[in-house]
């Protein structure tokens, strides 16, 4: 979700972010052309008077803060094996375990009726917010609306989720100036995106309600909800540890891939060795991390795309899936 910035592009950023960083928080001025735009088209397009609309986006604060924040997210510039230790942590695996102990209900009602593992909805939530510890604390129309007018590398990706917020504010009866979320404008326990909160979001309490602030069930379906959509098969496989062997034809990549550019058939003939079973005609991804003092060397194939669908991100998908597998570990010692 992080389109490639040009150099011109980066620069004039840079000299956004200097600007900001010097400004005071300012309210949305709502006669620039960009907004008054966004007010007339979201007017039109639901019937909504426009003054509604504008008194709902003149409220909104630009804070440079959330710019500083987007432009220097963790999985862009850690390497994997501090992104790592971020997450796989014997305090985050205990705290998993606890949340599992305490929801096993709900998970496997979730892992049946979606068919999504328990561990990897367990691994979402926790890299999320860490069980309901870490949700953010921006509000959520400033963090939208300042990336939508004062991010032009994804000006038309934010303008989109702000629009979604305003119509979800206004069906769910929301206070906008109390829901807080990420500087992403991602909310609640699963973080969702105001697009995919209206899309995925179920009520899995079923008391009427898609809250995701406040129900640990409607989280948790939603979340697997979110992976079923977005294709997870329980019969495909998700990922494996590699190593590279001489002789070998496939290269290590430069830079690590979402789509399954291969297949495991591809790379075993080529050099990779796995432990994975699933046959040659897999479509898979060779990935190259940087580990402690060495490279590490992972397969990742349907279900692990699938992750990524979750965030667009190599690093954040491995981390999903080694947290819920070491909290599985976890709970089966204990």
């Amino acid at each position: 979700m992080n389109p490639t910035i040009s150099g011109h592009s980066r620069r004039a950023l840079a000299a956004a972010l200097l600007l900001l960083s010097a400004s005071p928080l300012a309210a949305i001025d709502t006669t620039r052309d960009d907004v008054r735009a966004f007010i007339d088209r979201v007017a039109e397009t639901h019937q909504v008077e426009r003054q509604i609309v504008a008194d709902w986006l003149a409220a909104a604060e630009l804070q440079p803060r959330i710019i500083a924040a987007i432009s220097k997210p963790a999985e862009r510039v850690r390497p994997w094996h501090e992104y790592r230790e971020i997450f796989l942590t014997p305090e985050r695996i205990k705290a998993g375990v606890e949340f599992w102990n305490e929801h096993a209900a709900t998970l496997a009602a979730a892992e049946e009726a979606y068919g999504v593992p328990a561990e990897i909805i367990v691994g979402i939530i926790g890299v999320e917010t860490y069980y309901g510890r870490i949700v953010g604390s921006y509000r959520v129309r400033d963090a939208l609306a300042t990336l939508a007018f004062d991010y032009p590398p994804r000006s038309r990706f934010f303008t989109a989720e702000l629009e979604a917020y305003f119509l979800l504010s206004r069906a769910e009866g929301w206070s906008v100036d109390e829901v807080r979320g990420s500087y992403a404008g991602a909310m609640g326990r699963g973080q969702f995106i105001p697009t995919s909160y209206r899309e995925y979001a179920v009520d899995f309490d079923k008391d009427g309600r898609r809250d995701l602030f406040n129900s640990w069930p409607d989280a948790i379906g939603s979340v697997a909800n979110y992976l079923r959509r977005h294709r997870w098969r329980a019969d495909k496989p998700t990922l494996s540890r590699a190593s590279i062997v001489k002789p070998f034809t496939i290269y290590p990549p430069k830079k690590n891939e979402l789509k399954l550019n291969s297949t495991l058939g591809e790379l075993r003939s080529g050099g990779v060795r796995t432990t994975s079973k699933a046959p040659d005609a897999e479509p898979a991804t060779l990935i190259r991390l940087d580990g402690k003092g060495r490279n590490e060397y992972w397969v990742g194939m349907h279900n692990f795309y699938v992750i990524t669908r979750y965030n667009r991100s190599v690093m954040y998908a491995l981390a999903v899936w080694q947290l819920g597998d070491a909290i599985a570990a976890a709970r089966q010692r204990n």
